[in-house]
């Protein structure tokens, strides 16, 4: 729940919260009480930097382990890459079907056509919308499109997949964890500016996350860093400013009524 100390209107929508008008009269405040500074926006057209990896032992050790492993089953996939062997998993996002056999490939695929989306403690794929806040459940919903079975990649080997995340803060710190299991240093990268953070992991040899964040408030991209575990991996942000901050991103900005597709334009153009 969300709501203010002063009169505790309480809702679960984060929009909501936001456009609760206030209960008490005054004067405006157009600087900052401590600081003094005035608010501004980043400016959008500012570079991005790789934030720095550090590695940690149990993830060395953890790759050192699979590296033989990875090596016999890269040889055995160039040896015999034309064979569909059973058991193996259809590639189709949200299909949970294996092959067993020729008739497997007669059999109707559902799966979802889209990409995941995680936004506001929700998770859905773009092409159904079938919202839920629970990871299990996500990955359960039956596919909304129908077609065939994929048994091999497409193009480049890797799966991209949901990955579930969540975030905390300290006063000086927002700290992200991506719950992805032997992430590939070499392969994987975060990059940040003031206000937006590119999130590309490869982990588990095959699988591939990627998410982008318009953050909620603004970071030091230079002293913010990656630390990358066996288990996990944590986003650790520095804070330009000491404050707290309301939420991980920021929410989409909705259109004035009557001039939604004109302001649409315009949006697209800035973003890009």
């Amino acid at each position: 729940m969300k709501y203010w100390s002063c009169c505790k209107r309480k809702t679960s929508d984060f929009n909501t919260f936001l456009s609760q008008e206030g209960c008490t009269q005054g004067k405006h405040q157009w600087k900052r009480k401590d600081t003094g500074k005035k608010v501004v926006p980043c400016s959008p057209d500012e570079p991005f930097s790789s934030l720095q990896q550090k590695i940690s032992p149990s993830l060395e050790q953890a790759l050192e382990k699979l590296k033989l492993t990875q090596e016999n089953a890269q040889e055995i996939k160039e040896e015999d890459s034309d064979e569909i062997k059973i058991g193996t998993s259809c590639k189709n996002g949200g299909c949970s079907k294996t092959f067993s056999g020729p008739a497997s490939d007669e059999e109707t695929c559902l799966y979802h056509a889209g990409v995941p989306i995680f936004h506001e403690g929700m998770k859905y794929w773009s092409c159904c919308k079938r919202k839920t806040s629970d990871f299990n459940t996500f990955l359960s919903q039956e596919g909304c499109t129908q077609g065939k079975h994929q048994w091999k990649r497409k193009d480049t080997g890797k799966k991209v997949v949901p990955c579930r995340f969540d975030w905390h803060q300290t006063g000086s710190q927002v700290i992200i964890s991506i719950y992805a299991k032997n992430s590939v240093p070499e392969l994987s990268s975060v990059e940040g500016n003031s206000t937006v953070l590119k999130i590309h992991i490869i982990f588990e040899g095959e699988k591939e996350f990627e998410h982008q964040i318009s953050l909620w408030g603004v970071i030091d991209a230079s002293r913010s860093l990656v630390n990358m575990m066996a288990t996990k991996i944590e986003v650790v942000l520095k804070k330009a400013e000491p404050m707290s901050w309301a939420r991980l991103d920021l929410p989409p900005v909705a259109p004035p009524k009557g001039d939604k597709k004109e302001k649409d334009v315009d949006s697209e153009d800035e973003c890009d």
